[in-house]
């Protein structure tokens, strides 16, 4: 796909923060780890990736706000454009030796996510769409898979850790959907569950308590893949309540009921 200038910024901007992270992933053992708060890490490795991104989408364009995971929001001259980013979504993944981790990168324009890109490092995978001129991988193109049975239907979620107040509603969720459906996975990285989606490889993706960079560019993509997103609650909004639910067309009234409890 040949894709618009900005979302070349963003591939060339992920690739890079890859390249970084993945030099340190291979001393893993060493990085320097600092606690952030109740299983909730950042390293050396996070912080200089965000750096990587901010420097290149800002030496493109300058006036666009910036909102990124470790260094907050700064806004930009241009009020209408921000990006949203997170330079390494899956850091418990990463800091424990498993290649399961992404970059992710969105351009939001006027309160909408236009363009995403979510870079697999490890595994060299690189998922990116534009807001009308679908969705994919590397150079394939992506397509939700076309399941339409429960029974034969994967999801995937977040587990709550660290005694978070959400974890009884998840659990609600998981008894209510696991007798219905193939299986449920939690492989704790939102922007890949939802780029996997987006790839056929799940058939629906949930979760609470997320941020705008967990699931910004993951959304774009899915949606150009041929996926439904919606709040958990259908009146709140995803970005600002951190509350989603996602799935292929055929499957999603059915999984949305049951996430949903009506």
């Amino acid at each position: 796909m040949q894709g618009s200038a900005n979302l070349n910024v963003m591939i060339k901007a992920a690739r890079a923060a890859g390249r970084s992270l993945v030099k340190d992933f291979r001393e893993v053992e060493n990085l320097q780890v600092s606690v952030k708060g109740a299983g909730d890490f950042v390293s050396r490795a996070d912080l200089a990736a965000e750096e990587i991104i901010r420097e290149a989408l800002t030496e493109a364009r300058p006036n666009y706000g910036f909102l990124g995971e470790e260094g907050g929001e700064v806004a930009g001259k241009d009020p209408t454009r921000r990006w949203i980013v997170d330079p390494l979504d899956g850091t418990t993944n990463y800091l424990h030796g498993l290649p399961h981790w992404a970059v992710s990168i969105a351009l939001e324009h006027k309160g909408e996510i236009i363009a995403g890109v979510v870079f697999d490092a490890a595994k060299d995978e690189m998922f990116y769409a534009e807001k009308g001129a679908g969705a994919w991988l590397n150079e394939s193109r992506l397509r939700v898979s076309g399941r339409s049975r429960m029974i034969e239907a994967i999801f995937a979620t977040g587990l709550p850790f660290g005694g978070r107040s959400d974890l009884p509603a998840t659990l609600q969720d998981l008894a209510r959907l696991m007798p219905t459906c193939a299986g449920v996975r939690r492989w704790g990285a939102a922007s890949l569950d939802l780029a996997y989606v987006a790839a056929g490889r799940y058939d629906g993706f949930w979760e609470r308590r997320l941020h705008a960079w967990d699931m910004a560019a993951g959304m774009v993509i899915l949606k150009e893949a041929g996926g439904l997103v919606e709040p958990l609650n259908p009146d709140g909004n995803i970005l600002a309540d951190g509350e989603i639910v996602a799935a292929n067309e055929p499957i999603f009234g059915k999984f949305a009921n049951i996430i949903r409890d009506v």
